[in-house]
């Protein structure tokens, strides 16, 4: 009975959200073709968007502009996403660990302020001018791929956010748990990797997936290297046919479809979790 509820729910819950899709559309195809004055009226409202969609779509694969264009974006985002975990768990754990040290000497005070230093940085400057100090400075050879390029900024800017978020969940957990870790005989990496990390992970979850969801709109900024990611293939389209309208709704709809995609298996890995703890 209570499956048949929260199916319910999320049917009712995103009902809603393709409802609203579906408005959005309608009114901004409606306000884009009133502006266009009486040639729209006289050629009839869905004659008049069934020519613009196989003119923005239909006439010389114009489509796979955004087909490419969502690849490269999925490309970028997937291992930006492994860069941004690895590296953010390895210095979560650092920072947290140095934090949890009694005695702090020479070299943990050295780590964690390289580290401070490092999240400071990252996450004081603009994810575009990291983007182009990659490119246009640091990752110079002409042999490089730009998606590589993409791949490493927005991984390393990821990183720093992760990191905060998971040594943010990993100083949540009573540090009595870590003392019974180590009261049972396990080392400081085992009692933080069967301990610690997994009371962490649940507590930051919904963080880590809004982290995840950020970083793929922020791909959208890689066109400024020359990457041709789904924005930019909305833009040539535009670029192409004078028609803006078409090809930005159609960018905004696919980007809200992976997000809401994303929001979904992060609410499905919640439920999950709170399953497996009880």
């Amino acid at each position: 009975m209570r499956d048949r509820k929260i199916k319910s729910a999320d049917r009712g819950k995103y009902g809603f959200y393709i409802a609203a899709v579906a408005v959005l559309l309608v009114a901004f195809a409606a306000v884009g073709f009133a502006a266009e004055g009486s040639a729209a009226a006289d050629a009839g409202f869905f004659e008049e968007f069934k020519a613009k969609l196989i003119l923005n779509f239909v006439e010389d694969d114009r489509w796979k502009y955004l087909t490419n264009g969502l690849l490269n974006t999925l490309i970028i985002s997937f291992f930006a996403v492994i860069i941004g975990i690895v590296l953010g768990f390895i210095i979560a754990i650092i920072r947290s660990t140095c934090d949890m040290v009694d005695k702090k000497n020479i070299f943990t005070k050295t780590i964690n302020a390289i580290l401070k230093a490092y999240l400071t940085v990252i996450r004081g400057t603009p994810s575009l001018i990291q983007l182009l100090i990659m490119y246009y400075v640091i990752l110079t050879a002409p042999d490089i791929s730009k998606i590589f390029v993409a791949v490493v900024s927005f991984g390393l800017n990821s990183s720093a956010y992760i990191a905060e978020i998971v040594r943010s969940g990993i100083m949540s957990v009573d540090s009595g748990q870590f003392e019974a870790g180590r009261s049972l005989g396990f080392t400081h990496a085992q009692t933080m990797w069967h301990f610690i990390l997994p009371q962490a992970f649940k507590n930051v979850l919904p963080a880590l997936g809004n982290e995840f969801i950020v970083l793929i709109k922020e791909t959208s900024i890689a066109g400024y290297i020359g990457i041709d990611e789904l924005t930019r293939g909305g833009d040539f389209i535009r670029s192409r046919t004078y028609e803006a309208f078409m090809p930005l709704i159609a960018v905004a709809i696919i980007y809200l479809i992976i997000v809401m995609f994303l929001t979904k298996l992060v609410d499905i890995m919640e439920r999950r979790l709170k399953t497996d703890g009880k």
